[in-house]
């Protein structure tokens, strides 16, 4: 789970729908001194998650988000939410040798070459004892999913943390893997596309962020491709405080898939980089976990927050992304 301090896709769409989601101008990127963000667009129904993945199906959008064998929830418009139910109805018997319970978290879902499918982490609070694991779908609904095993994992003596996986599909057709949460922070490894496994002639393990000042807090990687660029967006500082949490999200980018990226300023993100994407604003406290889907509309950020109107409790959060001056803001 992107949680912080270690541990841890859509039919097209109305004009109407899409003004109900986003509700709101373009914003200009401003310093985050003088940031001033606006609302997530309108979500109703049953949106308490954590680290939300999103992906569109012939069914409608499905959401997975962390805990209960991973929670799976279905929309018809991208508004209104309705619990479905777990991905696994019964955990992958290898989880238990990582976290005791059985918990899941922080699920990376999309859709690609016919399938639907899912990284999803394994571990215990705290601990780099940790494993990612895959699973594929022919229609990505509860219980339909067949478990594939371990694809990375790390030991109490690694120098990294091997939870929150996301999948990325290269400007090339090639298939990699991010990763990491606190530790030495975000690495990346390749993929063999017709397995979704490590791919045999490339053992390299990239380095893509880190934060130097303990306690390393950056984690929930995922890197989109725009205009010539991939841009590696984070969640920096701390989650899963409620109104304490001092969660936000940041963003570099690079030329290549596996960096080196720098954020705006050209500050190396290996260096501790990282240009504010969102952060803290009125009742909406803490955003990240974050996950980034291409729409009908736009690219989407999806991500959880905690809303301090509502006691602090985790709440789906949606915007729209724009981009200026090769850079994104949310609207």
């Amino acid at each position: 789970m992107r949680f912080g301090d270690g541990r841890r896709l859509s039919f097209w769409r109305t004009f109407t729908v899409m003004v109900a989601v986003t509700a709101c101008a373009v914003v200009a990127p401003r310093s985050p001194a003088l940031a001033a963000y606006p609302g997530p667009g309108r979500v109703t129904g049953n949106v308490t998650v954590h680290d939300p993945s999103m992906v569109r199906t012939p069914s409608g959008y499905l959401l997975y988000s962390t805990h209960n064998g991973i929670e799976t929830r279905l929309s018809s418009d991208r508004v209104n939410f309705t619990f479905l139910g777990r991905a696994f109805s019964t955990v992958p018997s290898w989880v238990y040798s990582y976290n005791s319970s059985g918990d899941l978290w922080a699920p990376d879902v999309s859709y690609q070459n016919g399938l639907y499918w899912l990284y999803y982490s394994a571990s215990s609070f705290g601990s780099n004892n940790s494993a990612i694991g895959l699973a594929t779908s022919t229609t990505g609904l509860p219980g339909s999913w067949t478990d594939r095993g371990i694809v990375v994992s790390s030991t109490s003596s690694s120098t990294f943390n091997a939870i929150d996986p996301s999948l990325l599909v290269d400007n090339n057709g090639r298939w990699w893997l991010s990763f990491g949460s606190f530790w030495s922070g975000i690495h990346m490894v390749r993929l063999d596309p017709s397995t979704g496994k490590r791919l045999a002639s490339d053992t390299t393990r990239y380095h893509l962020a880190h934060r130097p000042p303990d306690p390393h807090a950056v984690e929930a990687p995922q890197i989109v491709y725009r205009s010539g660029y991939y841009y590696l967006f984070t969640s920096h500082d701390l989650c899963c405080r409620g109104t304490a949490s001092t969660y936000r999200i940041t963003v570099g980018r690079s030329t290549s898939p596996n960096g080196p990226y720098v954020d705006r300023a050209g500050v190396p993100l290996l260096n501790g980089g990282g240009t504010e994407v969102l952060a803290t604003h009125g009742a909406v406290v803490g955003p990240g976990g974050q996950s980034v889907l291409r729409d009908a509309d736009g690219a989407l950020l999806v991500y959880h927050y905690y809303d301090a109107g509502a006691g602090g409790r985790e709440t789906l959060g949606v915007n729209l992304i724009g981009w200026s001056g090769g850079w994104p803001a949310v609207y």
